[in-house]
């Protein structure tokens, strides 16, 4: 028996993704909605009606909208947006954090879908502090760097015409202000006494991204080397299908090794490395933004709220 799945925000990067994952799976009826009637809210509302499963793929104030225009219908929702990420009423879309998260997401008519930098960052700081490794009021720096697919498609219009600007072949930083959308998710669920600093850089490939995040490990009252985090990372993962962490690499292997960002495109798993000594610690998490950032992360949650093995067209 299959179920009726509604994509609202079809035509945009995530939608359109969504979309891909789902095409050619017998379990989904994929309910597409008329061009011409996608800003029509009676259009959308009948969508809904049907939909046992409804991703909002919009801007935030729209899936606002878009949650209100489902009251009172059947339809389990799946956000993309950032307006309902620390929603205590709704489970937040990182199975892989801990039961707690899975139980919620499995039990929930109303599942928020992490955003991509706060899945890399979260792949690390949520198992730091909660084995006790980092306290919660450590002063986190991380960084990020990040194709361009993510940048919107405006963005993606530019990076891909002829006549893209001198700067947009150079890495970029932004939000410099740290005000980043995805602060308030990242201190949230990692546990965090404070907002970390971060620091994201696009840049001029696609897909795929690296979340950093340095610790000087003489900062800490209690002194970590790095085989203890790698061996709790291993430990917390050690049932993960879509986390992988990779083992320690000698200082001679490290020394040879180039971290790219764009390895993992088009696949929807997460890798997390540990790497330096036990002074300084560097911990990395690769991604696809699109991937375990994004889409894959959203069929990954319908998947656990359908009932069925959660990898079900993502491997």
């Amino acid at each position: 028996m299959s179920v009726k799945v509604y994509v609202d925000g079809q035509a945009g990067t995530t939608g359109l993704k969504i979309i891909d994952r789902l095409n050619g799976r017998n379990d989904i009826e994929l309910l597409k909605i008329a061009d011409e009637d996608r800003h029509n809210n009676d259009a959308r509302r009948a969508m809904m009606e049907q939909a046992d499963f409804t991703f909002l793929c919009l801007p935030d104030a729209a899936a606002i909208e878009a949650v209100e225009l489902a009251k009172d219908t059947k339809t389990r929702i799946l956000d993309a947006s950032t307006a309902h990420r620390t929603d205590p009423a709704w489970a937040y879309g990182f199975p892989e954090l801990g039961k707690e998260f899975r139980e919620k997401i499995v039990n929930s008519a109303r599942t928020a879908v992490p955003g991509c930098y706060a899945s890399g960052f979260l792949s690390m700081m949520h198992p730091m502090v909660k084995s006790g490794l980092l306290p919660a009021d450590f002063p986190v720096f991380a960084y990020a760097t990040s194709g361009y697919s993510g940048a919107g498609k405006n963005a993606i219009a530019v990076y891909e015409g002829d006549e893209k600007p001198e700067e947009f072949g150079s890495p970029r930083q932004y939000a410099l202000s740290q005000h980043h959308k995805h602060l308030p998710e990242m201190q949230k669920f990692a546990g965090l006494t404070y907002a970390p600093m971060f620091n994201p850089i696009v840049c001029d490939y696609f897909s795929g991204m690296v979340v950093s995040v340095p610790i000087q490990t003489r900062m800490l009252d209690k002194k970590i080397t790095l085989a203890q985090v790698n061996e709790m990372f291993a430990a917390h993962y050690a049932d993960a299908k879509l986390v992988e962490v990779n083992p320690l690499m000698t200082d001679e292997e490290q020394g040879k090794f180039f971290l790219a960002s764009n390895t993992l495109s088009g696949q929807n798993k997460l890798e997390i490395f540990t790497f330096g000594n036990d002074d300084q610690i560097l911990l990395c998490a690769r991604l696809d933004n699109l991937g375990k950032g994004a889409s894959g992360a959203a069929v990954q949650n319908l998947n656990i709220m359908m009932g069925i093995d959660e990898t079900t067209g993502l491997v």
